[in-house]
């Protein structure tokens, strides 16, 4: 049975008005619902909840704002429906149009951090491992979980703001030191030591991760010689963005474990706690060739748009798909999805008017799967994203083809889908 602190019941009652009490008493509300004892303080929050999905989100955050809430921690936005600053790229239009821009000056006015993108630890929003945080959208739970070693659970639309704006969240499940061992082991031997240096591979072990676990939690050992260390650098941890949103997407993972590599894995007896796994995974290369091919949903040669930056893209990714494009122009349109902190610094760079003379059309503060971007609702799209390939054919009506990030930008200039088969086959 959830009890409720002195502080938290005047906040409920009505105290400092009515919306507080209305985030606190759904945040108390769910706490029951999830079978919380209580609620505990947490340090920030990232808000899912501010891309439109219908009018109920619109009315929620504004009657927030009608009751005088504002966020009690710092909160930074996820993405939107819209790119608000190069609006011509979004095709939104009318009452949902009008409704998406409501959103997200609501969240804004609830004094929200406006970063309007999937990945804020590349914004600067990176939290203290051990520090308890309310964060939403699922590739985000996973890297702030597992790579920075904060904690949290998966909150959703509604729940992630009324703890933001509580300043609370409920004290179960990856809050808890208990639920963060891992129960399953995965031993990586035995594969072709060349497939590790290839960016595509940790989108593809994800994929194949997320099915295998679903929501356990799992520690991943096998790294060959050196390449833990490599991970641990700063420019790998695109790599580990990567594996974890893949994971999230085809399973419900919150937290990974690489030993070795992520915080609460120093190594593989650590992340289990000291105990023996109830199940090893061995991954083999034909398990993770089948990963990779069910990324794809169609196949031939036929291209009609490449889309990269889910989770948004970095700097140094835009860098390597500059540096893949050599000044060539591609023949489809490219999406290149990105956070707007990421864009300013791909400006400051002189990079992005070399992109965008290359046929890259950038994108911020949203992106191609959950917004009519793409020019038809049909056709084809190439993607080194385990997350835009599996969300893709449901979300726009493309067929997905996944690739490496020189396959996408080899394609995009060809004009048709060329992949290099060697490493996989």
């Amino acid at each position: 049975m959830l009890a409720l602190s002195a502080e938290e019941q005047a906040l409920a009652q009505g105290r400092d008005g009515p919306g507080p009490a209305l985030a606190l008493r759904l945040l108390a509300e769910a706490g029951r619902l999830l079978g919380a004892e209580r609620l505990i303080p947490v340090a920030s929050a990232h808000i899912d909840g501010c891309l439109y999905h219908g009018d109920g989100g619109t009315e929620f955050a504004e009657r927030l704002v009608a009751g005088g809430a504002r966020v009690a921690v710092p909160s930074t936005t996820n993405v939107g429906a819209l790119d608000l600053l190069r609006p011509q790229n979004v095709r939104l239009q009318g009452h949902e149009r009008a409704m998406a821009l409501r959103l997200m000056r609501a969240h804004e006015a609830l004094g929200c951090r406006p970063s309007w993108t999937c990945a804020p630890y590349q914004a600067g929003h990176r939290p203290a491992a051990g520090s308890d945080v309310a964060w939403g959208e699922s590739n985000a739970v996973a890297f702030v979980n597992s790579v920075l070693g904060a904690r949290t659970n998966r909150y959703g639309d509604f729940l992630d703001l009324a703890c933001a704006v509580a300043g609370r969240a409920p004290d179960y499940g990856l809050h808890r030191p208990e639920a963060r061992r891992a129960t399953l082991l995965v031993e990586l031997g035995g594969l072709n030591p060349a497939l590790f240096a290839e960016e595509a591979f940790y989108p593809v072990l994800g994929a194949w991760y997320g099915r295998a676990v679903g929501e356990a939690v799992g520690v991943v050992a096998g790294l060959p010689p050196g390449l833990a260390a490599t991970l641990a650098a700063d420019l790998a941890e695109d790599r580990l963005k990567a594996f974890g949103a893949a994971a999230a997407s085809t399973g419900s993972v919150a937290l990974f474990h690489i030993a070795g590599v992520t915080p609460e894995a120093p190594d593989t007896a650590t992340a289990l706690g000291g105990m023996a796994p109830r199940e090893v995974l061995r991954p083999d290369a034909a398990a993770l060739l089948a990963a990779r091919d069910g990324l794809s949903t169609v196949s031939g040669e036929r291209l009609d748009a490449v889309a990269l930056g889910s989770p948004h893209f970095s700097l140094a990714e835009f860098r390597a798909l500059h540096a893949a494009l050599a000044g060539r122009r591609a023949a489809v349109p490219v999406y290149a999805c990105t956070g707007r902190h990421t864009l300013a610094q791909l400006e400051a760079s002189g990079l992005s008017e070399d992109l965008q003379a290359s046929g890259v059309r950038l994108i911020a503060d949203t992106c191609v799967v959950v917004t009519p971007i793409l020019e038809s609702f049909t056709g084809v799209l190439m993607t080194n994203s385990g997350k835009f390939a599996h969300y893709a054919p449901g979300n726009t009506g493309y067929g997905a083809v996944f690739g490496s990030l020189v396959d996408c930008v080899e394609s995009a200039v060809a004009g048709r889908v060329l992949r290099d088969e060697r490493l996989w086959r």
